[in-house]
């Protein structure tokens, strides 16, 4: 039974909410609001003023002086969220086959910054004076390549970019590379900063962020006075881990990944299918893959962007998969604390959906005030709250219509070889 078992032995997270799964796991029970104007660029005359930075962010905390300049400030979340993934999975002091151990960290934009400043050097100064390094500064599949350099992980190797899918994606995909014995280890999640003047002006430019400048009210998901999403960034990285390794070597557990859905919209660029379809069959996949009855899931991290169009596909999706058990499901969108991390968003969802399986701390979506009557579900507003979960599910729907959704289980006395 082992055999085709996957389990989360190791978590990483960087979030404007806290570093680390222990601060992240504080602000996530205490409700902390990360957005606020945005410090790192002047944003008089964007149309939108907030975002959820990072905070005393000190990359030479995982990484070599000279290493960090020549990184984007996105392949440095990742490898700092790796870092905690392998400490926290306890890699770092064990032998592993590392021929049997790979890595999927996605990103959707890359080295924004880095971009960014290569073209204001090429108006400037000329083609002539463009450093070597931006390359590796840009190139989306960097934080996946230094973290497998870093660690020797010779397995699989790859860096999805579906938006703010991706996330969800790199650690569905990895877990299929455990499920077929492909590799024993995994390391996967996804990592964003793109809170740059470009980035930033061009999603103004899309109308889908919030034009409201008020940090205590600006990202309300499933409120009825929503206006858009506020960008956030960071990362986070699981390692997943065939049971069986993970038993022979005497790791601890979080809990075990057991359903994996990807769906497409075919639908539209940015807006979601109106009749919620493409989300409505990545839940059922993820469930059919899980091989779960409804009634298992007792929470659901929901994608919550604040937006209109998502907030009300969204709850009607769910309400279309789980029927008349919709309305006993706890729910929150923690994008009301952190942001939006674009592709960054659905893998430190995840690491938020598994300490809530773990530890029965479910987070609560902050700056709820109006009920909405497309949406209609118990999202869980006065505070964190406690409960006893069996099972969870974390949803992702990206721009261009990408949909995924991972299921995840307690781990104990349920598993046979236990």
């Amino acid at each position: 039974m082992n055999e085709h078992q996957v389990v989360i032995t190791g978590l990483g997270a960087v979030t404007p909410i806290g570093i680390g799964i222990e601060k992240f796991l504080e602000g996530l029970k205490a409700g902390r609001n990360g957005i606020a104007r945005v410090t790192n660029f002047d944003v008089t005359d964007f149309r939108s003023k907030l975002a959820a930075e990072i905070k005393d962010f000190d990359a030479g905390e995982w990484i070599d002086r000279k290493s960090v300049r020549r990184m984007d400030r996105f392949t440095q979340f990742g490898i700092a969220a790796s870092a905690m993934a392998v400490e926290d999975a306890g890699l770092d002091s064990v032998p592993f086959d590392n021929n049997r151990a790979g890595v999927i960290i996605g990103s959707g934009i890359g080295g924004s910054q880095a971009i960014e400043d290569g073209h204001t050097i090429l108006l400037q100064n000329g083609p002539r004076n463009l450093n070597p390094l931006f390359v590796p500064r840009l190139l989306i599949n960097m934080a996946a390549c230094m973290v497998s350099i870093r660690y020797s992980l010779k397995g699989p190797i790859s860096a999805p970019s579906m938006a703010c899918s991706t996330g969800s994606n790199a650690i569905g995909d990895a877990y299929r590379i455990l499920q077929r014995g492909d590799a024993d280890i995994m390391l996967a999640g996804s990592t964003e900063a793109s809170i740059t003047p470009l980035s930033y002006g061009c999603f103004c430019a899309t109308r889908s962020m919030t034009s409201n400048d008020c940090p205590e009210n600006a990202c309300r998901p499933f409120d009825k006075n929503r206006d858009g999403f506020v960008m956030g960034e960071g990362a986070g990285i699981v390692v997943l881990e065939n049971l069986q390794h993970a038993l022979d070597r005497g790791a601890d557990i979080y809990a075990e990944l057991v359903g994996y859905g990807n769906t497409a919209d075919a639908y539209h660029i940015t807006a979601p299918e109106p009749e919620s379809d493409g989300m409505i069959r990545v839940m059922q996949a993820a469930l059919k893959d899980a091989d779960m009855e409804l009634e298992n899931i007792g929470y659901i991290n929901a994608h919550g962007t604040s937006t209109i169009l998502n907030d009300k596909c969204e709850s009607a999706a769910i309400e279309k998969v789980f029927g008349e058990y919709a309305q006993s499901l706890k729910i929150s969108s923690i994008k009301s604390m952190i942001g939006h991390l674009l592709a960054g968003a659905g893998s430190v969802e995840f690491v938020s959906t598994v300490m809530s399986l773990f530890t029965g701390m479910i987070p609560p979506t902050i700056h709820y005030e109006e009920p909405d009557a497309d949406c209609t579900l118990d999202y869980v507003t006065n505070g964190a709250e406690s409960l006893d979960l069996n099972a969870a599910m974390s949803s992702s729907f990206g721009f261009g219509g990408g949909n995924a959704c991972l299921v995840i289980k307690k781990y104990g006395d349920s598993n046979d070889n236990s």
